[in-house]
Parts: C-alpha cells; sequence; structure tokens
C-alpha cells in the first residue's frame, strides 16, 4: 500500500473535508472564470500584479517561480501585462538578459484596488465567525498551505513586524542567516561567518549611542530579518549601512524594503551627509533595490576580506539637505 493510500484509510473524513473545502474556496474566490478580484483580469495575472508590487525588481524567471508557471506561460501574461500599461520592464545593470519588472502608475493604481477588494472579501467573511474563530482559520490555512508547499519554497508568510533596538539572540540569528545565505550562493566560509560576528557584536556593544540602530524583522517569534545604521565608524557624520539580510523563508515577500525603509528613515533623522553601504558585484537584486532607495555605486575595488577574492562595491545615498 502506498503511503497516501494509508493516510486515505486512515484519516478518509479529514481528507474529503479539506477537499470539499478547497474546491468551495476554489469557487467562491472566482477561480473558476468570471470576475476575480474585481478584475477582468486571469488569477494568474492578478497575483502576478501583487508580487511586483511587493518586490519591486521582479525577474520574470524569479516571478515563474512564485507563482509555479513555465516560462512560456509567465512570458505570454507578462506581454499582455505590459500591452494593458500595467507593468514596465527595465533592463538589468549586470545582465542584459534579464529583465526587471515594475508597476505603472496605474500598474499601483489597480493593485490598490485589487487589494482593497480582497480585504473586504475577507473582512466580509471572518466578521460571520463566531469569536475566537478567526485566528484558528488564519493559523489553518497558513499550516495547510505550508503543508502543500514543495520542500524549501514556503507558499505564505506570516505578517511581518519590524522591531527596532537590540533583541536577546539576534547576534547569532543575524550570524547564521548571513552566513547560511553566502555560503550557499557564493561559496564564503569560516572567515565571512567570523568576520560577521566579530563585527555585529562589537556594534551591539556601541548602542548606546543614539547615532547608531538595529532593526529585527520578525515573523511571530521567529527573527527573518535585519539591518542596522552604524553612525560611527566612517566619521565624518556619515552613515553605514550594515548586516542587511533577510532570510530565505521571507524572501521576496517586501521585508527587505520595510527592513531598509526603517534604516534610511533613521539615517534622514539624524542628518546623516551620507549613507554608505559596501557590497559586492553580482548581487543584482540587492543593487536593484539601493538604487531604488536612492544609492548609487561609487567605487568597485577587488578585495578579500570575506574570504574570498570578489570585486568589492560602495554604493553612496545623499543625505537629507
Amino acid at each position: 500500500m502506498q503511503p497516501y493510500e494509508k493516510l486515505v484509510t486512515v484519516y478518509p473524513d479529514i481528507i474529503e473535508t479539506i477537499r470539499s473545502a478547497s474546491r468551495q474556496l476554489v469557487r467562491e474566490l472566482g477561480f473558476m472564470g468570471g470576475c476575480f478580484a474585481g478584475t477582468d483580469l486571469s488569477p494568474s495575472s492578478v497575483h502576478a500584479l501583487i508580487e511586483i508590487g511587493a518586490v519591486p525588481g521582479l525577474t520574470a524567471s524569479a516571478l515563474g517561480e512564485v507563482l509555479r508557471l513555465e516560462k512560456s506561460s509567465v512570458s505570454r501574461m507578462l506581454q499582455k501585462l505590459k500591452i494593458s500599461g500595467y507593468i514596465i520592464e527595465r533592463e538589468d545593470k549586470d545582465d542584459s538578459r534579464a529583465k526587471r519588472l515594475q508597476l505603472s502608475a496605474a500598474g499601483k493604481k489597480l493593485v490598490a484596488e485589487i487589494h482593497a477588494f480582497a480585504n473586504r472579501q475577507v473582512a466580509d467573511a471572518v466578521k460571520k465567525l463566531p469569536p475566537g474563530e478567526d485566528h484558528k482559520v488564519a493559523d489553518g490555512l497558513r499550516l495547510y498551505a505550508e503543508a502543500l508547499a514543495p520542500e524549501g519554497k514556503p507558499f505564505v508568510s506570516l505578517p511581518t513586524a519590524v522591531v527596532r533596538g537590540y533583541q536577546p539572540g539576534i547576534i547569532a540569528k543575524i550570524t547564521e542567516m548571513h552566513a547560511r545565505y553566502y555560503s550557499r550562493t557564493s561559496g564564503f566560509g569560516r572567515r565571512f561567518e567570523s568576520v560577521i560576528a566579530g563585527g555585529l557584536a562589537s556594534f551591539c556593544d556601541r548602542l548606546e549611542d543614539p547615532r547608531n540602530e538595529i532593526w529585527s524583522a520578525k515573523q511571530g517569534d521567529k527573527v527573518v530579518g535585519s539591518i542596522a545604521i552604524d553612525g560611527e565608524d566612517l566619521g565624518e557624520n556619515i552613515a553605514h549601512l550594515r548586516w542587511f539580510i533577510v532570510d530565505d523563508a521571507a524572501r521576496g515577500g517586501g521585508v527587505g524594503r520595510k527592513l531598509l525603509s526603517n534604516a534610511l528613515a533613521f539615517a534622514d533623522s539624524h542628518r546623516f551627509l551620507e549613507t554608505h553601504l559596501w557590497t559586492f558585484s553580482g548581487l543584482s537584486a540587492a543593487r536593484h533595490l539601493y538604487e531604488a532607495h536612492g544609492f548609487a555605486c561609487a567605487e568597485e575595488r577587488p578585495g578579500t576580506q570575506w574570504g574570498k577574492k570578489v570585486l568589492e562595491q560602495r554604493f553612496v545615498r545623499p543625505g537629507v539637505r
């Protein structure tokens, strides 16, 4: 007997209830045709616009992974959205073969209307529930969606809160997020992790200075991102943006933009002349995010401080005058 056959035998009522409820959801939400989210667009097009709005600069390839669609389907859908005037394609500065997607003014307006429609739809349903049942529904849907998702590809993100200031355990967690991500994507190892851990620990000992601050992105009790402004180490009234990372499970949901916005608002409120950050060539999505927030590449040079030779880049953002 196959594993799924055994489960069907043991839990027949639960499985049939979930399948029946899923079919009802599909019908009620408009996936079978007709009006979807208050638009005349297909469900995949509506979802594409929402994802592009959440992560400006998303590539077509990344969008296909999020939506679980093949390349040809994504290409046809994006062409229609471009003709309709809802999206804009821009060439990637680091890779001319890649196109970065963003909403046009019309696209932003439509996405705002989609969110308003969906919020009303959910609110109208939730208010019919007995007191306290709304949390059960939210938790149940999240758990079920996560269980459906392929291994390593989260389907639903929890609401993200950006918390200012030191939190117990963040030195270890931020170091771990950096070490795991850059080990996988850039081949960095022990040297990189040691530099991150040592620098971050030293910085946290200087948080009493009002020019220094750190933020954590949290989903429930889990830290899924971080960013810091070091107002001391560069001197000359220049802010240093450091330890900017988003966990794999939360990437693509706008967490990075939330963190960056908080850090830059802090830098502007303290009237720093400039904000600097160091990164390295090849991180196209990060570069696009920096440039969208007013940074420009001011310097490039080979470096080995991370334990591997890379082309380091210094980005600069002018302060508020």
